[in-house]
């Protein structure tokens, strides 16, 4: 078949949203351009009104600069027309983009949330509640041996009254 009709020409990929909005901007740049100099002729006509006299010349130069300032009213229009356009795509990719953002943020939640099952499944909480009883009993021995070594040997018991006749003693052999 291809001998008959030929290859179908590969389509080329659409335009991406940036490279429309820099196409427009740079369309709303020429327009600028042209802008700049409607103005320049319409001060050079204005120049030209005030120096002439009443009269048919003054009249066209009137007529001349009317149809230029209508030529720049029409530009200022298109000009104005392409920034609300590229404005527009500029908020679409914006929101484009945030939902890419979005979307990829929720697939790491989701990779999460599995990971998380997994780790999950390998922790017994009857597990850990054996080992927490096994942590406490430890530390009540590690206790009890720490107060086995730390009996005084030969030292005789005090009680309350003879710490009070000793702090006595001191507090009259000091006066």
């Amino acid at each position: 078949m291809n001998r008959f009709f030929g290859k179908a020409k590969p389509k080329a990929p659409p335009p991406s949203l940036t490279d429309c909005i820099g196409t427009v901007d740079s369309r709303a740049e020429s327009i600028d351009k042209k802008i700049s100099r409607l103005d320049a002729e319409l001060v050079k006509y204005k120049d030209q009104i005030k120096k002439m006299r009443e009269g048919p010349a003054k009249n066209m130069v009137k007529q001349k600069a009317l149809r230029v300032l209508k030529q720049k009213r029409m530009y200022e229009q298109q000009r104005d027309n392409l920034a609300q356009q590229s404005f527009n795509m500029e908020q679409a990719n914006y929101t484009i983009q945030s939902l890419k953002d979005t979307k990829t943020t929720v697939d790491a939640m989701k990779l999460g949330v599995k990971e998380m099952k997994k780790a999950y499944k390998q922790v017994k909480i009857d597990q850990i509640e054996d080992l927490q009883d096994q942590l406490e009993d430890m530390m009540e021995d590690a206790s009890e041996i720490q107060e086995a070594l730390s009996r005084s040997y030969g030292t005789p018991e005090l009680d309350e009254d003879d710490l009070e006749a000793v702090v006595s003693l001191r507090t009259e052999n000091q006066i």
